[in-house]
């Protein structure tokens, strides 16, 4: 059934020239050391904030292929403006039905266990949880369950949204350098234990304690959450990012959730499987005793 509802992306498909350039090249690499400074980064934010870089607008639509069609229209005030454009009402639908896990953004997606290390592998390289986190004991919750990893493309709808009813936990925020999220860049860098990201512990309705991660990347990805404590809403809108890419990590603990057959294949191919916020990407689990209480 689904092997026809999603297309896929291939995670050694070419990258872009200048991408190739400062990975692969001794000046690029120079001067992406020089972009990945904070004080770097912090300026090239203030020139995507302003007036004059609204003339990228236009070649970045053009190079990216993106379909204004599927946005609101209105006059941009500034290239971040444009990036975190919203889209029209119903342009992203949200599964009702609350048994059901739902993409909370846009992406290439990929699924990976939680082994009994607490380690999980995107691509040749070991992630460690307790990395990503910082924090060994919160990190051990969710041994034995999965995460779910959605990689923004510069093409993809820049918003989130939460996935269930529920209520944040807590939240934190974890300084680092931003690197691209594209496949390159794991070859030399462990970019997702190095890039800044914040995290938020969800208590949910329906899939118990569930952790949403939003990794910042090259060059300034910018992290907006909306809101760092109380209740929110299925679907509601969690944050955005801004200008420079970006990538959310979900993780579930042990036998809550399974995600759809064909993301496990396409992930094992070596594939990301390309879903939409609020498309429907696997289901909770539910055991023999729990199915019985609902009869």
């Amino acid at each position: 059934m689904y092997k026809k509802k999603f297309e896929t992306y291939d995670m050694s498909c070419n990258e872009n020239l200048y991408i190739l350039f400062l990975y692969k090249t001794l000046p690029g690499r120079i001067i992406l050391r020089l972009l990945l400074k904070r004080t770097i980064s912090k300026f090239l934010g203030i020139i995507m904030d302003s007036g004059i870089s609204r003339f990228l607008i236009h070649a970045f639509i053009k190079n990216n292929n993106i379909c204004m069609d599927e946005y609101k229209t209105t006059k941009y005030k500034s290239f971040n403006d444009f990036f975190t454009r919203e889209i029209k009402k119903g342009g992203r639908v949200i599964s009702t039905n609350t048994h059901e896990v739902i993409a909370p953004c846009d992406g290439k997606m990929t699924v990976y266990p939680i082994t009994s290390d607490s380690v999980f592998r995107i691509k040749n390289s070991v992630y460690s949880v307790n990395g990503l986190l910082q924090n060994r004991q919160l990190a051990d919750d969710f041994t034995g369950g999965i995460c779910l990893i959605f990689r923004l493309m510069p093409d993809d709808y820049h918003r989130y949204c939460y996935i269930d009813d529920g209520e944040i936990v807590s939240q934190k925020k974890i300084k680092g350098v931003f690197h691209t999220v594209r496949p390159i860049a794991m070859q030399r860098y462990n970019i997702y234990t190095q890039n800044s990201r914040e995290y938020a512990v969800l208590q949910t309705i329906n899939f118990g304690k569930v952790i949403q991660i939003e990794v910042g990347a090259l060059f300034i990805g910018r992290i907006v959450n909306h809101i760092k404590e109380g209740a929110f809403k299925r679907g509601d809108e969690k944050g955005m990012f801004e200008f420079g890419g970006s990538t959310i990590i979900l993780l579930f603990q042990k036998d809550v959730i399974k995600a759809d057959d064909i993301i496990y294949e396409n992930t094992q191919q070596n594939k990301e499987t390309i879903v939409k916020m609020g498309n429907k990407i696997g289901e909770k689990i539910f055991n023999d005793i729990k199915k019985e209480d609902e009869q």
